[in-house]
């Protein structure tokens, strides 16, 4: 593979503004395949508990059903404790060390890319990805990291406004693919 992207996050849950990000990414891109990589814990949220790994996972897995350009790596949930991007471009580098990597960030995130563990290293290795939210300001990239913005389908949605609906008995239809709804109900998760 040539041209490849990482979307990290915690997908808690998983939404259709995720779904427009990888489609806009992959056509934006030129990408050949996109790695969802679900986060076992942000070192920038450590108060912050995401949902059950395997059920994270599971609602990934519902919301990818064939589509073929997209693959789930579950290497951070199975590592355990905090999640760190180096560790994982590392490994994307082993496995793929003539591809381009790209990696989906959230453009609020920019401005704190100098805060991530060997900063240095993943300046060199990797383009990040800016996904903006509507009406959102562009974000200015520390220094020595490469950064484009996607165009995309904007949209503004999140995954703490869906579980924050679900704790307060709204609907999800239409935010969420339907299997992920229906297992976030089945599993009464963020209740």
């Amino acid at each position: 593979m040539n041209r490849i992207a990482l979307f990290g996050g915690s997908f808690d849950p998983v939404h259709h503004g995720h779904l427009l990000v990888a489609l806009a990414a992959f056509e934006e891109l030129s990408l050949e395949r996109i790695f969802f990589v679900p986060a076992a814990q942000s070192p920038f949220k450590p108060e912050i508990k995401p949902g059950p790994p395997e059920l994270r996972a599971r609602m990934l897995r519902l919301a990818l059903v064939g589509q073929t350009r997209y693959e789930i790596d579950d290497q951070e949930i199975r590592r355990g404790g905090t999640s760190y991007t180096i560790d994982t471009v590392r490994n994307y580098r082993r496995r793929f060390p003539q591809a381009e990597i790209f990696y989906l960030i959230g453009a609020d995130h920019i401005p704190q890319l100098h805060k991530w563990r060997a900063t240095e290293e993943l300046a060199s290795t990797l383009e990040f990805v800016a996904i903006p939210r509507p009406g959102e300001d562009a974000r200015t990239a520390p220094v020595g990291f490469r950064v484009r913005t996607l165009r995309g389908f904007p949209l503004g949605l999140s995954s703490s406004q869906i579980r924050d609906r679900v704790r307060a008995g709204k609907t999800i239809d239409h935010l969420v693919p339907a299997a992920v709804a229906e297992t976030i109900r089945n599993s009464r998760l963020y209740l």
